[in-house]
Formats: C-alpha cells, sequence, structure tokens
C-alpha cells in the first residue's frame, strides 16, 4: 500500500517539476514544442549536443533522444521516444554532459561513464570510433600509491575532448587537442591525465566550447600570494627594464615567456625611440585602438614554432587567425594605410563578414587572414582620469610637445608598469578603476566614453602562464617606451618614487571567513582558459591559441559564479546579476554588438533586475532574467531563421539585441541548455505557492545584492576616499562600518549564487541555506547593525556633513535612489542614515518569504514546523535590531540635550542610554538640601552626577532591591555596590517600578554580555525577573584602602567577593582562590613580589577572613620555605621551615611547634652547616628549656638552655662513652663541679673548665672502682642520659592539639562521637579533593595569571555547595588541613574515645 501511496504522489510530483520545453534555435517560438514521446518524468539535468540529447530525471535514470548513430541496433539510432540508458540501470546518476557528439554521466559515487563518438579519443577507449553504450571510465591518481581510484563531481564536454572535476577540485582531460591543457604531442588521449598547471588550485567549475576550454578557479587567500619577481621563473629574463639614456629614458615590460602560446621565444627588438611598438593595450583618454594592432617600420623576420603540426608566425606580440591543422606561414606584415577611421570602419566590416571557424573535417582550407590596423584618435584635451598616477599626469602634462601616439602608449606603458609593481590606486575590477588598458572595436566609437570605462575597465589584460597568477607580465611584446628629450634627468629610481600612490588603507572586500566560504560558494574567482582562440574565445585580447591554463585578468574582482562556452563564444555570469561575454559575435550571440571581441564585455540583456542563469549554444546565446513578478523571463541572442518574418529585427542574420521570448504561460523556468539547433528548458508549475516563494527569494536577494554592490562602491567607497573625515576615531568607527558592509553584502552575494542553484536542483525546503545556516546570517547582520549604531551614538552622521557635503550634493539622486526615499525635502544626512540602515529590512523580507514557503506544507510536517520557527526568528531579530536603532537614537539626541565635558567623557561607541533622572523623579535619601544628584542608567553602567563629579557603577558589580516599608523605605531602592551603599527614593511607586525594572534588566543583559546580540535560539529570549544575587563580574577598587587601586575578577555574593576569583593590586600582589563576604577565606594562592631580590614569595594553603589561617606552604623569595599551620597571617602551630638548600650558605630546617610567627615550645632545629641538630624547648625564636644536642663528631650535650646556650647542670656523652654530668657555661664549656666517667667505670670528681677536645683543666679525685663480683652489680654508666631531656608528653603537642581540633573535641579526650566521625569523612573528603586538583594546583603555581584554565576547571564544583551524602562536610571542609588524614591514623588514642561511644 505505502508503495503504491509513493508512486501516486511521485506521478502527481512529476507534472509539477522539471517538465521539458523545446525551442528551435532561430526562430524565436512563441510556443515552444514538447519533448515528443517523453512520459513525464520529473527532468532535474538535461544536456544537449549537435543532434542529441540527455535527460536526468531525479531518480537517477539517464534517457537519450535524437540522432544516436553510435547505437548498436539500427532502431535505436533515431528514436522516437527518449530511450533509457539500460547500462544505467542500478547506477544513481547524479549530472550529465554532452559534447558535440559525445555524451558522458557521473554517479552518485564519482564515476564516469562515456559513450557516442570516440573519434578524437573523447570516450577515453582506444581504436574505437564509437561507443555505443555508457562505459566506465577509469581515472586514477599516479601520485598516490597505491593508486587511488579518483571520485569525479562535474563533467565537461567539447567537440573532441572531456574535461572532468574532481573532488579534490582538480582538472582531468582526455581527447585531443590544444584546449585540453595538458603538456604533450601525443593525440588522442585516452587514458585520463591531470592539467597540471592548475594543480593544487580549488577548481569551482569547468565548460568546454568546440575547441576551447574555460575553469571556474577561487582566487588565492591573500596571505598565499607571492611578492611580483624581478625576473621571470622559467627563462630567468628580467620582466621589467628600465634604461636612463642620455637624451631619453626607456621602460620595457617586454619579456615574453613562449610556453602557453605558440610564439618562439626571439622578438625583434627597435631602439629606435620614436617607434612605437604594437599594444593590445592603450589608454583610451589618448585615443582607441582596435585590436590585434601592428604598427612597424622594419619587417622582422618570422620565427616559427613547431609544435606537432602547429607552425605559427610571430611578428612581434601581434599575431594572426590561422587554421591549426594546417600549416600557414606569414613571413612579414606591411601596414596597410587608411586615410581616416571610416576607412577603418569599412575595412573591420568587411573583416568581420569572414567566419573564420575551426573546422572538424581535415584539409578545409584555411582562411587568409589580415591584421587589423591601429588608429589613434588625437584627444589632447581630455584631463586624466582621478585615479592616474603621478607618473602619468607628468606624462599628459607635456603630451602636446611629445607627440599625441608616443605619450599615449607611454601611458599605457607606465600604467602596465605601475601595475606589475603592485601600485594599485583601486582594485583593477571595482566600479572607478582606471580604464587604462581598453581594447575595443569599431562599434565601440559609437559609445560614449563613459559606457566605455564603465563596461570596460581593465581588459584586453594578457598574463602569463609561467608565473604566479597575481604577477603580469608581458602586456604586448617588444614595446620599449621613450621619450626624446623632456624626461632625460628622470632616473629610473624617481620614476618608480613617483608611481607611488599613498590612499587610505581601507580594506572593502571582507577577509576569508571559513564557516561562509565552506557553506555558501565563494565569490573569489577567476577564470582560466586555453585552447584554441581563433574566434578571441579565450578572452585574451588577443586569436590566439594557448596550450595550457591562463587566467583571464580583467575578470578578476567581477564575481564570476559560472561558466557557459558556446561552439565559439564564452559567457561568464557575475554575481551582480551581469553577464560578460567574448568570442565569435557572428549573428550577435554576445548580446553586445555586431562585431566580435577578443576581450570579456558586459552583455547588454534588456532586464534591469538582471541575469540569473546563462546558456550558450553553437552561434546563440540564452538569459535567464529575473522579471518584476518574479517568473523567470527568457532572452534570446544569436542566429535567427530568416524564414520567420513578422516580428524579426531588420538583420534576419542575428540578433542584434537580445529577445525575450514569450514563455510566461509555460511555467517557472528553473534551467535552461543549448545545442546546436534546438534550446531546451526545465519548467516548474507554481503548486501552492512553493516555487513562486522560491524565486521571489532567489530574485529580491539578487536584487538585494546589487544594490549593496552599487552603495558600498558608488557611497562607501567615495566616502572612505575623503579627506578630513574627522578624529582617529570617527574614520575608525566608520571603517568598521564599511567592513562589516562588506562581510554582509559578500554574504548575500554567496547566498544570492547558492539560491540560484538551489532553483536548479531538486528545491528542497529543508535544504535552503537560510534555515541551514541561519545563525550566519542572524550574526552578520547583528555585527553590521552593532557597528552602525555605534557609529550613529557618536554622532558620525553629523562628523561627516562637512567633508562629504559636496560629494552628497552632487550624487543626491543617487543617494534617494538607493536609500527609496521619495520625500523631495529631506536632509542629505537623513538620507544617508536610511541608506546605512537599509539592509536591515532584508530581514522582514526573509521572514515573510519563508512564512509564505510554509503555508506551502502540512501544519504537523516537520518543514513547516522549521520555516516557522525560522520565520519567526528573523522577525524577532528585525524587531530586535528596529530597537536597537531607537536606542542608538535615543542616546544620540541625549548627547546633543547635554553636551558638556562630563558627557563627552562618559560618550563611548557601545554605549546606551536607558533612562535619567531629569524626566524621572529620583532622589537619593539623606541628600542635603542644596544638593543635586542625578542619576543616568546606561546598559553598561549607572553613573551618578553631583555639581561637577561624577561616578560610575558597572552594571555586573550592581546590585538593586526596592526596600520594604516596614525598613522605612516609602519607595525606595537600595543600591548596593562592592564599595557603597545607598538608596534611592523615587516620587511614585510607578517610577520606583520603572526604575527597578530599567536597572534590572539592564544588570541583566550586562551579565549575560547580550546587550548587542538577538534574542534567537532556544530560551535565550525569555527575560528573568531579577538578576542572580550571585554572579561572575571584573571590578577595580577605587576606595578600600586595602584593595585600592586592585583588580577582582570571579564571583561575588549581593557586593561582595565570595567563591573563587583573583585578585591582583598595581604593585604585583595577587591572589588566587577562594573569597567569603568580600574576604579571602578557603583555598587561595597568593605571590608578593619582592623588589630588592627580584623574587616573589609565595604562599598555597588555607584562609580565614582574609588572613593565612590553617594549612599552607610559604616559599620565601630568600629561598626559604616554611609548611604547616598559620592564624592571622602568621606561623602559628605545628610547622617546617627549611632555609636554604645543601649548597647554599646556611643550611638548615626546623620542625615543630610556632606561636605568634616565632618558634615556641618543642622543636628540632638541624643546623647542616654547624653539623648540630638540637631537639628540644624553644621561646621567641630561641632555643629556651630542656634540650638535646648531637654534633658530627658524636657529642651528645643534655641540659638546660638559655637563649641558644646550655647553662647550669647537664651531661655531654661522647663516641667513646665517656660522660660528663656537672656543670656548664657558655657554649657547652665545661664550668664548675661535676663527674666524669670512664668507658672502663674509672671516674673523676672535682672541678672542671675548658672546652671538651682542646683539653680540660681538672681539679678533684680520681676513683678506680674494685672488680665486682658479677656484671649486675657494675654500676649503670646511662643511667642519668634523659633525666634533662623534654618528656615524651611535652612533645609535638601543636600536632595533638590540632587533630583534637579537627575533631571537633575542645579538650583532649571530650567530645560527641558524632562529630567526630563527620569530621573524619570531612578531612577524606578534602583529601580526595587535593588529590585530584593536584594538576590544578600545579598550574597555577606556574601561571602568572591563575584565573585562566585553572579557575575555569574550578567552575565545575562550588566550594560552598552541601553534598547531601555529608550535610556538614563542606561547611568544614576549609577548616581541614592536608595531612588530617595522617594524623588521625596516627593517634593513639582514637580508639578508646569511641571505646565508650
Amino acid at each position: 500500500m505505502d508503495s503504491k501511496k509513493k508512486s501516486s504522489t511521485e506521478a502527481e510530483g512529476s507534472k509539477e517539476r522539471g517538465l521539458v520545453h523545446v525551442w528551435q534555435a532561430g526562430s524565436c517560438s512563441v510556443t515552444p514544442e514538447r519533448l515528443p514521446g517523453w512520459g513525464g518524468k520529473t527532468v532535474l539535468h538535461a544536456a544537449l549536443g549537435v543532434k542529441h540529447g540527455v535527460l536526468l530525471t531525479e531518480d537517477g535514470e539517464v534517457y537519450s533522444f535524437g540522432t544516436l548513430p553510435w547505437r548498436s541496433e539500427p532502431a535505436e539510432t533515431c528514436p522516437s521516444n527518449p530511450i533509457l540508458e539500460s547500462a544505467l540501470v542500478g547506477q544513481y546518476v547524479v549530472t550529465v554532459a554532452t559534447g558535440s557528439f559525445h555524451t558522458g554521466a557521473v554517479t552518485d559515487s564519482g564515476v564516469v561513464y562515456m559513450w557516442g563518438e570516440n573519434s578524437a579519443g573523447q570516450c577515453a577507449v582506444a581504436n574505437q570510433p564509437y561507443v555505443p553504450e555508457p562505459n566506465p571510465v577509469s581515472i586514477s591518481d599516479s601520485e598516490t600509491s597505491p593508486l587511488l581510484a579518483v571520485r569525479i563531481l562535474q563533467l565537461a564536454c567539447g567537440e573532441e575532448h572531456t574535461l572532468a572535476l574532481s573532488l579534490s577540485r582538480e582538472i582531468w582531460a582526455w581527447g585531443t587537442g590544444c584546449q585540453l591543457g595538458l603538456i604533450t604531442t601525443t593525440f588522442p588521449v585516452t587514458k585520463p591525465q591531470k592539467v597540471e598547471h592548475l594543480a593544487g588550485r580549488v577548481v569551482l567549475q569547468v565548460a568546454c566550447g568546440a575547441f576551447h576550454s574555460l575553469a571556474l578557479v577561487q582566487c588565492l587567500p591573500s596571505q598565499d600570494l607571492k611578492p611580483v619577481p624581478e625576473r621571470c621563473n622559467q627563462c630567468s629574463q628580467l620582466l621589467i627594464t628600465m634604461t636612463d639614456k642620455e637624451d631619453h629614458v626607456i621602460i620595457s615590460d617586454s619579456h615574453c615567456c613562449p610556453l602557453g602560446v605558440t610564439l618562439s621565444e626571439s622578438q625583434a627588438e627597435i631602439q629606435a625611440s620614436t617607434t612605437v611598438s604594437p599594444s593590445s593595450e592603450t589608454l583610451d583618454t589618448q585615443g582607441e585602438v582596435f585590436e590585434n594592432t601592428l604598427v612597424q617600420n622594419e619587417p622582422p623576420a618570422a620565427t616559427e614554432l613547431n609544435v606537432g603540426n602547429v607552425q605559427t608566425a610571430s611578428v612581434q606580440t601581434t599575431s594572426f587567425p590561422q587554421d591549426i591543422m594546417g600549416t600557414t606561414e606569414v613571413s612579414s606584415a606591411s601596414r596597410p594605410s587608411y586615410p581616416d577611421t571610416q576607412a577603418v570602419n569599412e575595412y573591420v566590416q568587411k573583416l568581420s563578414d569572414h567566419s573564420v571557424r575551426e573546422s572538424s573535417e581535415n584539409g578545409e582550407k584555411p582562411v587568409p587572414s589580415q591584421p587589423l590596423v591601429e588608429e589613434a584618435i588625437p584627444n589632447l584635451h581630455s584631463p586624466p582620469t582621478t585615479s592616474t598616477s603621478a607618473l602619468n599626469s607628468l606624462v599628459v602634462s607635456c603630451a602636446s610637445a611629445v607627440g599625441v601616439r608616443v605619450a599615449a602608449t607611454y601611458e599605457a606603458g607606465a600604467l602596465s608598469l605601475k601595475k606589475v609593481m603592485n601600485f594599485y590606486n583601486t582594485a583593477p575590477c571595482e566600479p572607478g578603476a582606471l580604464a587604462g588598458s581598453s581594447s575595443i572595436g569599431p562599434e565601440g566609437l559609437k559609445d560614449s566614453r563613459e559606457e566605455q570605462v564603465k563596461q570596460e575597465s581593465m581588459q584586453g589584460k594578457k598574463s602569463s602562464s609561467l608565473v604566479d597568477i597575481r604577477e603580469e607580465e608581458s602586456e604586448g611584446g617588444s614595446r620599449r617606451l621613450s621619450l626624446p628629450g623632456l624626461l632625460s634627468q628622470v632616473s629610473p629610481r624617481l620614476l618608480r618614487k613617483a608611481a607611488r600612490v599613498k590612499t587610505r588603507t581601507v580594506v572593502l572586500t571582507p577577509t576569508y571567513s571559513g564557516e561562509a566560504d565552506a557553506l555558501l560558494p565563494s565569490l573569489r574567482t577567476e577564470v582560466w582558459t586555453w585552447g584554441k582562440g581563433k574566434e578571441g574565445q579565450l578572452g585574451h585580447g588577443d586569436v590566439l591559441p594557448r596550450l595550457q591554463p591562463l587566467c583571464v585578468k580583467c575578470l578578476d574582482g567581477k564575481e564570476v559564479i559560472h561558466l557557459e562556452a558556446g561552439g565559439y563564444h564564452s559567457l561568464a555570469l557575475t554575481a551582480k546579476s551581469q553577464v560578460y561575454s567574448w568570442g565569435s559575435n557572428t549573428f550577435g550571440q554576445l548580446g553586445h554588438s555586431d562585431f566580435p571581441t577578443t576581450v570579456p564585455r558586459l552583455a547588454k540583456v534588456n532586464s534591469e533586475n538582471g541575469v540569473w542563469s546563462v546558456a550558450a549554444g553553437q552561434d546563440y546565446s540564452l538569459f535567464l532574467v529575473d522579471t518584476e513578478d518574479f517568473q523567470p523571463g527568457l532572452c534570446y541572442s544569436g542566429r535567427l531563421d530568416p524564414t520567420e518574418g513578422d516580428n524579426l529585427p531588420e538583420n534576419h542574420s542575428g540578433t542584434k539585441m537580445p529577445v525575450l521570448l514569450s514563455c510566461s504561460k509555460l511555467g517557472y523556468i528553473s534551467r535552461v541548455t543549448a545545442g546546436k539547433d534546438s534550446y531546451l528548458a526545465l519548467v516548474d508549475k507554481n503548486i501552492m505557492g512553493y516555487i513562486a516563494s522560491l524565486h521571489e527569494l532567489a530574485t529580491t536577494e539578487r536584487r538585494f545584492y546589487s544594490k549593496l554592490s552599487d552603495i558600498k562602491s558608488q557611497i562607501l567607497r567615495p566616502l572612505l576616499g575623503l579627506e578630513n573625515l574627522g578624529t582617529a576615531n570617527t574614520v575608525q568607527l566608520l571603517q568598521e562600518v564599511a567592513s562589516r558592509f562588506s562581510k554582509l553584502c559578500y554574504l548575500i552575494g554567496q547566498h544570492g549564487t547558492s539560491l540560484s542553484s538551489f532553483l536548479q536542483g531538486i528545491k528542497e525546503a529543508r535544504s535552503l541555506v537560510i534555515l541551514k545556516h541561519a545563525s550566519l546570517f542572524l550574526d552578520s547582520y547583528t555585527e553590521y547593525c552593532t557597528s552602525i549604531t555605534n557609529f550613529l551614538v557618536m554622532g558620525g552622521f553629523q562628523l561627516l556633513a562637512k567633508p562629504a557635503i559636496d560629494f552628497l550634493n552632487k550624487n543626491q539622486e543617487l543617494l534617494q535612489d538607493l536609500s527609496e526615499v521619495d520625500e523631495e525635502n529631506t536632509q542629505l544626512m537623513e538620507i544617508l542614515n536610511t541608506l546605512f540602515f537599509l539592509p536591515i529590512r532584508r530581514l522582514h523580507s526573509y521572514a515573510k518569504v519563508l512564512l509564505k514557503l510554509a503555508t506551502c506544507f502540512e501544519v504537523t510536517s516537520p518543514e513547516y514546523q522549521k520555516l516557522q520557527d525560522s520565520s519567526s526568528c528573523y522577525e524577532s531579530l528585525a524587531l530586535h535590531l528596529g530597537r536597537k536603532r531607537k536606542e542608538a537614537e535615543y542616546t544620540l539626541s541625549f548627547w546633543k540635550t547635554f553636551p558638556g565635558k562630563m558627557t563627552d567623557s562618559l560618550r563611548k561607541p557601545e554605549r546606551r542610554l536607558l533612562c535619567e533622572s531629569s524626566n524621572r523623579a529620583l532622589s537619593l535619601q539623606h541628600a542635603g538640601r542644596f544638593s543635586v544628584n542625578w542619576f543616568i542608567l546606561f546598559n553598561d553602567a549607572l553613573v551618578h552626577a553631583q555639581f561637577s563629579t561624577h561616578h560610575v557603577f558597572p552594571l555586573a558589580t550592581l546590585w538593586a532591591e526596592p526596600l520594604s516599608e516596614e525598613a522605612g523605605g516609602v519607595n525606595g531602592l537600595k543600591i548596593t555596590t562592592p564599595e557603597e551603599q545607598f538608596t534611592l527614593i523615587s516620587s511614585t511607586p510607578q517610577e520606583k517600578t520603572k526604575w527597578l525594572r530599567a536597572i534590572s534588566q539592564a544588570v541583566d543583559q550586562a551579565l549575560r554580555g547580550m546587550s548587542d546580540l538577538p534574542p534567537y535560539g532556544s530560551g535565550s529570549s525569555i527575560q528573568r525577573q531579577e538578576p542572580p544575587i550571585s554572579r561572575s563580574a571584573k571590578y577595580t577598587f577605587y576606595k578600600d584602602p586595602r584593595l585600592k587601586d586592585a583588580t577582582y575578577d570571579g564571583r561575588w555574593l549581593s557586593g561582595k567577593p565570595h567563591g573563587r576569583g583573583v585578585l591582583k593590586w598595581p604593585d604585583g600582589k595577587m591572589y588566587s582562590g577562594m573569597f567569603r563576604n568580600g574576604l579571602e577565606d578557603g583555598y587561595g594562592e597568593y605571590r608578593i613580589p619582592n623588589k630588592a631580590l627580584n623574587k616573589e614569595d609565595h604562599y598555597v594553603g588555607h584562609w580565614k577572613e582574609g588572613k593565612m589561617c590553617g594549612q599552607g606552604v610559604y616559599s620565601y623569595a630568600s629561598g626559604e620555605v616554611f609548611e604547616g599551620c598559620f592564624q592571622d597571617n602568621m606561623r602559628h602551630g605545628h610547622g617546617l621551615l627549611r632555609s636554604g638548600k645543601l649548597t647554599s650558605s646556611s643550611p638548615s630546617m626546623f620542625i615543630g611547634q610556632w606561636v605568634m610567627d616565632k618558634k615556641a615550645g618543642y622543636g628540632v632545629f638541624d643546623d647542616i652547616t654547624r653539623g648540630e641538630k638540637y631537639m628540644g624547648l624553644w621561646q621567641d625564636d630561641v632555643c629556651q628549656g630542656n634540650g638535646v644536642v648531637v654534633t658530627q663528631f658524636g657529642l651528645y650535650y643534655e641540659g638546660n638552655f638559655h637563649l641558644n646556650k646550655m647553662m647550669g647542670n647537664g651531661v655531654l656523652l661522647s663516641e667513646d662513652d665517656t660522660i660528663y654530668e656537672g656543670e656548664f657555661s657558655d657554649d657547652w664549656t665545661l664550668s664548675g663541679k661535676g663527674t666524669l666517667t670512664m668507658p672502663n667505670g674509672d671516674y673523676i670528681e672535682g672541678y672542671f673548665s675548658g672546652e671538651w677536645g682542646s683539653g680540660i683543666k681538672i681539679t678533684g679525685t680520681y676513683f678506680k672502682p674494685s672488680l665486682y663480683e658479677s656484671d649486675k652489680d657494675r654500676p649503670k654508666v646511662f643511667r642519668k642520659l634523659g633525666n634533662l631531656a623534654v618528656p615524651a608528653d611535652e612533645k609535638w603537642k601543636a600536632v595533638f592539639d590540632e587533630c583534637w581540633h579537627q575533631l571537633g573535641c575542645e579538650n583532649p579526650g571530650q567530645g560527641e562521637v558524632w562529630k567526630a566521625w563527620d569530621n573524619i569523612a570531612v578531612a577524606l573528603t578534602t583529601n580526595r579533593r587535593q588529590h585530584r586538583d593536584s594538576l590544578q594546583a600545579l598550574l597555577w603555581q606556574d601561571s602568572d595569571v591563575p584565573a585562566g584554565a585553572a579557575r575555569s576547571a574550578w567552575r565545575s564544583q562550588d566550594s560552598y555547595d552541601v553534598e547531601p551524602s555529608s550535610p556538614l562536610m563542606d561547611h568544614q571542609v576549609q577548616e581541614s588541613g592536608p595531612n588530617l588524614t595522617a594524623m588521625l591514623a596516627s593517634l593513639s588514642v582514637l580508639p578508646p574515645l569511641y571505646g565508650s561511644g
């Protein structure tokens, strides 16, 4: 059932889309025919050859019709109905192409199939004249190992060759002829080969004429452009030579490298300074020159270059049309003389009657060709154009003395030189650029000079295929430019200097936008051509064949988006809906004159709205044009059949101008295809208005792009070029506007191009770029609106009034036309204002058209929902940007109303006024009777002004709350900032509500950073009732003595730092870590620079109420490191102090108890330098009380210490077990009564004086005890050791006190069991967290700005959150030390404590 339903749907759809209509070429028939025998499947693509054609249906099937002589079955050679190509059944074909007599198809897997005539190898099959069925073509890249199959995107077919564009954007070619672009002389080429000359470039499209090829190539990014070299890359000759002779200066850019052109390398040179060499590029302010000119006094020797069977003579750079298949030799040429331009016109008319054609039949008699002639028309009084360089002006000024023809040629050469050296004044292809190289036919004499400049700026440029495409080499061979006598003192260096033009550096072409260029067609394109050029179809200003691709320079910057090649002519469609055409024009197929042209010129299609699709037939062209009702119109230009009589132009051979065909009843044409004798259109019916809405969107977008382009070139660019635009800030804002405008303009151009392609495809609504990638458009419009409102707020339009008044007055009509302002009395600045805000209106159009498209779908369908949502999105943005404009205008009027120093200091481009108290009754509570308090609310700050002073309160750190009446605040608002609190009293409850809402919304926007962002995206448009009390913000203190000028960046709570943050002082001090109620509290890091030592003190540990408190590590600049407990910024409790290292002068270590930053209580001090270790009591940083000292010499002292010295009774034990017990004086000197006991038991009692080891004076009695009967009766030698040491219960009291404290016990052994277990859990959790954040701690220690990665890593957890599993855990985690777990584990008293519980 489902399949039947689906098929019926397809059948119904096929009646609506892709209908095929066929016209006969030359008939201009009002009623086209339906394709005979076609069943009616939806056709997506069609292609026509000379006598056959193919159709591609939406299900990927290919049908052939017409004359098919290659078919194996006789009945199929001339089928009455289109026949299915059965060899392609099972393959999904995505595109097709036809040559004159062969056909190609590409499947969705990138495989190419070819069939048809193969006499020249155009089907990539060897030794087979015909290929009857579609045959797969093997294309593999030999540069890869193993060989990889190349996937193909697009095909193009000529008469004897085929080009394929790969997925990697490279061209592959096969067939016969120089149009392949391959470096080979062996034809046919039946194995596809890569066109190496364009390898590495991004090719966007290929097109094939009968014997020539075109490629659309993406421009290189600016960073990839290389500087112009001094020498040719191939032959190392100088590209430019300048010679300073005694009586003249010679400038020559005559280098012409031979590769790519069938010319010999040797060029005849004429040294006479009065000789004017030919050039296809001549300044049209001095004269108008015909193409392919030759002026020569002496016939130079002709040279030949054999390439296969090609022989071409070169006379200077002038080349004559020749039949490449035969041989023609021209040994010399003489200049025919004509007395006037009328004779020239007659002569050229006579030439145009000879339609020089390439014939596929060998042996055809070549048409003799003759050179055209140069005729310079004097025009001494025409001034140089505005962009002429200083050098050109100098030349023109002395033109009368030198001679018109010399000066004209010299100026052309100077322009060429300037371009070669990259001295561009304006972009070469932008409107307004110097028209310095026009090459026009006789019809140009009838056109006005303005039209020539407008249509043909920088035409006739030739460029070398050997160097980078940006390098312009030979502009005309063997040209020597000299001025006798006049410029003898001008050196080449001065000429170069004079040629440099200083311009305002403004880039109106936006830089590459990666996202947009990846999603939309690029407009930064170049056109490259190669092959046979006898009819000028290559567009290089000559009729030379090209063996390799060459860039058509005069199309640079024209934003070409599509190429079409007819038999012997070429078409280029631009994003601005214009068409450039060149090549054969025998029947007017170029659409702009009756004469041939060898350089691109604008086709004069009779439509104000522009062209959006083109097709080129054998000798005619088709143009799909926009119309007022959005239904595409079809224009025909070219061969006309004389049998059609009444309504045709007088000249029956062809059209003078493109003719608009009457085909509105057919439907909406989506694509046209041209062959030799017929052309075909694919038509969609407008069911439910869907097709009409799509065409409306595409047409209006293309028109919109044209308008934006006109504004950019005719308004923005001249404005930026004006002098004295005001302050640097104003110029910068205007440049920002120009930059954003260009970016938006470019995006619209890309979108218009994308829509043109979309209309030629399946036309699925969900594939619309404006839906799939809406953020591209929303962001671009928002950015532009932000820049233009910033410009408006700073009074940019008023500042422009004076410098731009002359320009605006001259272009008032243009301004009114572009801005669509009809009122006559509107001021210029208002018109300019309207013009700059014009793009914002386009958003309403998007919303309207998307809504129209949505109505074409079922309400329940996903397409309807998507279109509806997108429409709302664009409409919301339009309204949002409208509000932004009103805010900007309101702010501007405020600055105008209240001028002065204070308001000037507050004026910023991005600042907007929300409300102010001069028109809303708001006063300060408890203000003085005569005080003046003015409150101004901006989108980023609240300003409190008093007389001549004012203070700015940033909104991100401002809290506003209403005061209740119980608190005595009638209509009061409490304002809290980090350093101030004040109350505002409003006159009425309504005023209070308004101000509270305004402040709250402004604070909320400031925190979100959404003040200039559109309200699109899910949920982002919902306004919060109140801004959050807890927030992240940055603030610089100005009042607090401790924090003055310090900057805090982090979390806040009700006006105070609370949470994680970074505090930096101007002197370099910095704290990173936790805050609570405005003070450092919790875990944090502190750095204090020490300028004397050029190092810094560094503390990492716990804080409480702004002071170091708890466990921490303090690294001093001196090198000392303290690890232990702190209290009130002082070392207090158990700690370890390391001083120096083993290699330093005084390395030592102390571990023990500290009180108020001093050693007190029990501690161990290890003096590594003296080799002494003291273990005992301390007081005020000195040894005081009982203690023990062990020295490196094996001496053990035990006794009572006073001020670091052992005094009074004590014990000394030496390493040989000799022991002294008695009285000591300073520094362990024996002094007084004592007993010295030997290891063998002998002892001396008496009086001792002296230092141990340096001789001791003894006055006393020596005792020799008798031998005892047993060992048990022997006296205990060491029985008295330890009596004067610190008792065990007095040691490490600080450690155990801290442990009891952490357990929650006020006194040792006294406390609640449950509280102790909770605190143990806290300690364990803290240990785990510190282990997890160890990497972060390292980051903080190694980073100068720990607010970065480390702080952002912390944001995922909040140390003040309470975990459900342990209500007290995080509350007390800040109080616990890092070593608590180890302390708890070491407590021997822990089991008894909990045993009772």
